[in-house]
């Protein structure tokens, strides 16, 4: 499983107020949170996303609310992938519920910058800056964690394991 595409950078401490102002917290409907996603700090992220597009982030990313619409609005805009240095632990239980992939990397948080075209291997934890020619090693996620991935979140993983 890969991802590829082109970074939108941000530094620490991005909280999920403002991946998904409070504001807009009244809809369930996906592409609605995801036209609102990361306004409050990038108003025009959701101009310049592109459906595969990355993430990258610096420390303690999606800290805050325990809110599970900051990852989906992530998702729904168009994100396959977000890297950061390090994550709220319910931002990140909340990525993997909904089968958004996130993977810590201190140095690609540090070294890719906006722009940078990369390619992201999930099996192996391998990051491909594409634009430096670089690469930087996280650790791959485990089996039971790429099946829900896969599957695009737990609810689905648990609907395809019953059947």
């Amino acid at each position: 499983m890969k991802a590829h595409g082109r970074v939108h950078k941000y530094g620490n401490n991005v909280d999920t107020d403002v991946i998904i102002p409070a504001r807009h917290l009244n809809t369930q409907d996906h592409k609605e949170l995801a036209s609102h996603c990361m306004e409050d700090i990038d108003k025009d992220f959701v101009n310049n996303v592109k459906q595969g597009d990355i993430m990258v982030a610096g420390d303690n990313f999606g800290c805050g609310s325990s809110r599970e619409h900051a990852p989906i609005a992530i998702k729904a805009a168009g994100i396959d992938c977000v890297i950061a240095n390090t994550f709220a632990r319910i931002f990140y239980r909340n990525s993997i519920n909904i089968g958004l992939p996130i993977m810590e990397c201190p140095e690609a948080s540090e070294k890719i910058e906006a722009g940078d075209e990369v390619e992201v291997d999930f099996d192996s934890g391998v990051i491909r800056n594409l634009t430096k020619g670089e690469e930087y090693q996280a650790h791959p996620f485990p089996e039971s964690i790429q099946k829900i991935i896969k599957a695009g979140g737990l609810l689905n993983s648990i609907a395809e394991e019953s059947k």
